[in-house]
């Protein structure tokens, strides 16, 4: 099952750019065409849902998104960021996962580009994170001092969502009594 939180928009690649901007030196925008032609990140991590599955073995390439935020040149402020998506989902993630080595803006899956219910064109992928922060049809990266709630988050799940600390609720690790169930996000 594809699960889409607010339901699966059309994505016009031709006129589809990706965003930086928020708390940065200046704001940049790519084209699809422009992250295909940049040097991609290729490597084999699962994918994770908060409610504790896993897929192994995801072949994920695309764009270190460091690589894209060196060009705006955040703030040194910035401790968050704000995935946008065309749909209108959003999510937070601590600027210090979304600027690792293996954060990417993923543009294909298992050697093929992202399908319309993947995500495409692209959608931040960052390994240590519970899928539901690799926001599917990613349209803006938001540079942010302050932490603001996305999507899930309002409903009580964790800021951060670190795998391996189990953060997958608000007010602690593992299960919680307001876990409401989001279903399948690949």
């Amino acid at each position: 099952m594809i699960y889409a939180a607010l339901g699966v928009p059309e994505v016009d690649v031709s006129k589809w750019r990706l965003r930086i901007d928020g708390l940065v030196q200046r704001p940049v925008e790519f084209t699809y065409q422009q992250l295909q032609q940049m040097e991609q990140t290729r490597y084999s991590r699962p994918f994770s849902c908060v409610t504790k599955w896993s897929i192994r073995e995801v072949e994920w390439e695309g764009v270190q998104i460091r690589r894209l935020a060196k060009e705006a040149v955040p703030d040194d402020e910035s401790r968050w960021v704000m995935f946008h998506c065309a749909d209108g989902y959003k999510t937070p993630v601590p600027s210090s996962d979304t600027l690792s080595e293996d954060a990417i803006v993923a543009l294909k899956i298992n050697g093929l580009p992202l399908t319309r219910e993947q995500g495409f064109p692209a959608r931040p992928f960052i390994p240590n994170l519970y899928g539901w922060k690799s926001a599917k049809w990613l349209i803006r990266v938001e540079f942010m001092r302050e932490y603001r709630d996305g999507y899930w988050e309002m409903y009580g799940y964790h800021e951060r969502g670190n795998i391996w600390e189990e953060e997958r609720f608000k007010g602690g690790t593992g299960t919680h009594s307001r876990r409401k169930s989001i279903g399948t996000i690949w």
